[in-house]
């Protein structure tokens, strides 16, 4: 039988959170209740207090990436960013009480708030990644696809399936051609099913399934298994689109739809851009007489860099940027930056690092070009090669590129074409699934991003 008791990636995150809110909650009542030197009698008064509380805490959780299951796997990260995430909210927690309230507090259970909830979520979450060392974890898995058995491809596939990257908690153990299955004894497939939990189907359309296989797909279904397409267990584990499965309908990867409700998305990424414009405008223009000062030392030449970028629909347009690299950087023809390009000036470094060079983008804001949130915008020469060898990479052109976006929040500087490739799927599914939710996510992730100059 099979095995449902295990968690996917989202019910572990969840189990964490209720455990996480339930000690937050608790310390936030000692906090109210004990710390301060005045009772706060109002219910009212109390809701506000403990639902900004959590939603404080969530917001510092999301920002500084708590729940990432790679990193609370491990012992010393788990302690680390138990202390640094909880330890900013209760510090916040109590500044905020001084600030506006001008209260006094109890000095021993002022204590108990500011240093036992990071030790309490610590042990929860120890304990939590030691009770699943004990109980089932991982997923076996059946691997259906097309073909004869002899595409050097397969392996990707597996490696994608089992965690290249990530830790996906499945690991396959069996893999069938759609032609081994066809002449497999029914008897033999049933056993090898019986040993899986989950089957994965990566298959160019599914009217090639012969009739007996479907009935056992029921059948597997019926009895507890878990049967879901590659292209579906690609999008839910790694939110991109897998644009070189073997289903390359576009349709079928893409499921490009008019949506019903589009109004409110444009409203916010309308809001989000004067918003953000009005935020970052004074801070790139408090930014450039510093930056021209230090370049006449250590960047000597034109302050700013234009190039010709492809946006919205395919057309071209100028985008902006401090200059980060020698001036005769492209002497030698076109090519992509990289992290560690020797081309980088060592002013130009810092900028990159703070993310300073990409101030002056906001000029393609205010003109209309980009947006805020959206793929980044790429160059013809790369545009017209990477139209080439891959498929689907007009779409990102569908919606104007932006300054920030899914894939530079979810994948490490792009360096090559294979890099472009993997960006194009996070474009891809953004494109997809956009929506006001994935906006905001992307808005608190470029702050991880920028804090722990991750991506591009």
């Amino acid at each position: 039988m099979s095995r449902i008791g295990i968690l996917n990636t989202l019910e572990r995150k969840g189990i964490i959170l209720l455990g996480d809110l339930a000690i937050i909650l608790s310390a936030l009542g000692v906090y109210i209740n004990d710390a301060l030197d005045v009772k706060v009698e109002s219910m009212g008064y109390k809701i506000l207090f403990f639902s900004l509380g959590a939603l404080l805490y969530l917001f510092l959780a999301y920002v500084l990436d708590f729940y990432n299951l790679e990193r609370s796997l491990r012992t010393r990260a788990t302690l680390s960013q138990s202390f640094y995430v909880v330890g900013s909210f209760c510090l916040i927690v109590y500044f905020f009480s001084v600030l506006f309230f001008d209260s006094s507090h109890w000095r021993i259970p002022l204590i108990i708030f500011l240093c036992l909830p990071t030790v309490a979520i610590f042990l929860w979450r120890h304990f939590f990644n030691n009770l699943f060392k004990v109980i089932p974890t991982t997923r076996n898995v059946l691997y259906v696809y097309a073909g004869n058995g002899k595409d050097n491809s397969i392996e990707k596939y597996i490696d994608l399936i089992d965690g290249e990257e990530i830790n996906t908690f499945y690991k396959t153990k069996l893999t069938y051609s759609l032609e081994d299955v066809k002449f497999l004894e029914k008897g033999k497939f049933l056993e090898a099913i019986n040993k899986i939990d989950s089957i994965i189907l990566n298959l160019p359309g599914y009217d090639q399934i012969p009739l007996e296989f479907e009935k056992i797909l029921l059948n597997a279904i019926l009895n507890g298994k878990e049967v879901i397409p590659f292209t579906a267990f690609y999008q839910n584990t790694y939110e991109a689109l897998p644009i070189r499965s073997h289903n390359d309908s576009f349709y079928e990867i893409l499921q490009l739809r008019q949506k019903k409700i589009r109004y409110i998305e444009r409203v916010f990424s309308f809001c989000i851009n004067i918003i953000l414009c009005l935020l970052v405008g004074p801070i790139f223009l408090v930014f450039i007489p510093f930056v021209a000062f230090f370049n006449l030392f250590f960047n000597k030449g034109p302050l700013f860099y234009t190039q010709k970028r492809v946006g919205l629909h395919g057309k071209e347009f100028n985008i902006y940027k401090f200059r980060s690299m020698v001036v005769d950087a492209e002497k030698g023809g076109a090519k992509m930056a990289s992290k560690n390009d020797s081309r980088i000036t060592p002013f130009g470094r810092i900028l990159r690092l703070f993310r300073i060079d990409e101030l002056p983008q906001i000029i393609s804001v205010i003109n209309g070009d980009m947006q805020f949130i959206g793929p980044r915008p790429e160059r013809k020469v790369f545009v017209d090669t990477l139209k080439k060898n891959t498929p689907f990479y007009d779409a990102r052109h569908l919606i104007k590129p932006g300054i920030t976006g899914w894939a530079q929040v979810k994948y490490k500087y792009g360096e090559n074409l294979e890099d472009s490739i993997r960006k194009l799927e996070y474009d891809l599914y953004y494109i997809k699934n956009k929506s006001v939710t994935l906006d905001l996510r992307i808005l608190f992730k470029t702050i991880t991003t920028v804090l722990f100059s991750r991506g591009v």
